[in-house]
């Protein structure tokens, strides 16, 4: 793997410099040390990760990362001194393509660096998405798996009558979903379910950064937590967000676990590809890879209404483009209107037959 680093800090610059120089198949292809040197780097010479700062002075690291994804794309590492103090910042640059964000590691006075494993274990998580695609699962495997880590539980809630909405984002993905919850009524009669590749630290944060777009109620799903219409249920775990058709109960598996995409759109889809009385919608945005693409044609095959975001208006057509591949997606929309044909498709359903 060929890494760039931006970052204005020499420190910090050379802090990430020695951890590359100790990790196997990882090798620094230039530094740039203000946004605008980055834009005439990557010009010239693109690597296949940046590890990118967003502090910096003259042009910060999300505006940076918007005009690298439009003219050079590649995966971009948000590498920041704190990306809890910089939330609004890191969702920006996330909206814009970068596809995760961690702490920067700092430089101990022994010369250790304190706090390099995370960076460590995304740089190998994103090495595997870059390296190579997933083999996919046929929808009965992802059934298959999540199903057994089940229990058996004795309370139930029939969820078959209620209208459900199940969307799926990765690379560019918090822009994408504030647009279309941005479109949907407080009272929009629907469970709505997102699975958004992102690590758990930052889900609490990214549900606040989406309320602020939304009139809906946004919150983290917990393990075993009953859906009513009028909400929003963010996945909130490195395992996977599912809605256990037996019980009725959102729960949490581990299942698929070999998938380095987490949570996994595949497995929230599989596990709602059941036909119900009530409509369906299964939606997937922009994001690299091709997680989703099988479970929402599962979707599909059920009955559901299956949208998928269109190469124009997606940062990464790569998930929206499996399923389209796999004829998976009814309808292939714009951005600006996914939002308004949820919300059509849902209230016209529930409207009474005519005689």
């Amino acid at each position: 793997m060929k890494v760039a680093i931006v970052n204005d800090s020499k420190v910090a610059a050379e802090v990430l410099r020695r951890i590359l120089a100790e990790l196997p198949g990882f090798d620094l292809l230039w530094t740039a040390y203000s946004g605008e040197e980055a834009l005439r780097l990557v010009a010239m010479t693109r690597p296949d990760i940046i590890l990118m700062d967003l502090i910096m002075p003259g042009i910060d690291g999300a505006e940076t990362t918007r005009r690298i994804m439009q003219s050079t794309p590649c995966v971009i590492l948000v590498v920041t001194a704190t990306t809890v103090g910089n939330r609004d910042l890191v969702f920006e640059a996330m909206g814009h393509g970068a596809l995760d964000a961690v702490n920067t590691p700092t430089l101990g006075h022994a010369g250790d660096m304190a706090g390099a494993e995370p960076l460590l274990q995304k740089l190998r998580t994103v090495a595997r998405l870059v390296e190579r695609a997933p083999v996919p699962h046929s929808s009965q495997s992802h059934r298959d798996e999540w199903e057994s880590g089940r229990g058996s539980h004795s309370r139930h809630l029939d969820t078959s009558k209620l209208p459900i909405v199940a969307i799926g984002a990765s690379t560019g993905g918090p822009q994408a979903l504030a647009q279309v919850l941005s479109h949907l009524p407080v009272n929009f009669p629907a469970a709505i379910l997102i699975a958004q590749h992102v690590d758990d630290n930052f889900a609490p944060g990214l549900a606040a950064w989406l309320q602020h777009h939304t009139a809906l109620t946004i919150r983290i799903a917990r393990d075993r937590e009953p859906i009513t219409s009028r909400g929003v249920w963010l996945a909130g775990s490195k395992d996977h967000l599912v809605l256990d058709d037996e019980d009725g109960f959102l729960r949490y598996t581990p299942h698929p676990r070999e998938t380095p995409y987490r949570p996994s759109v595949d497995a929230l889809f599989t596990s709602l590809a059941e036909p119900h009385q009530a409509l369906r919608i299964g939606v997937l945005l922009t994001g690299m890879g091709r997680d989703g693409a099988e479970g929402l044609l599962a979707l599909r095959n059920a009955g559901a209404l299956t949208i998928a975001q269109d190469a124009a208006t997606c940062v990464v057509y790569g998930m929206p483009k499996a399923a389209a591949e796999l004829n998976a997606a009814a309808e292939i929309l714009p951005l600006p209107e996914i939002g308004p044909r949820i919300r059509n498709a849902i209230l016209a359903s529930l409207q009474p037959n005519p005689p």
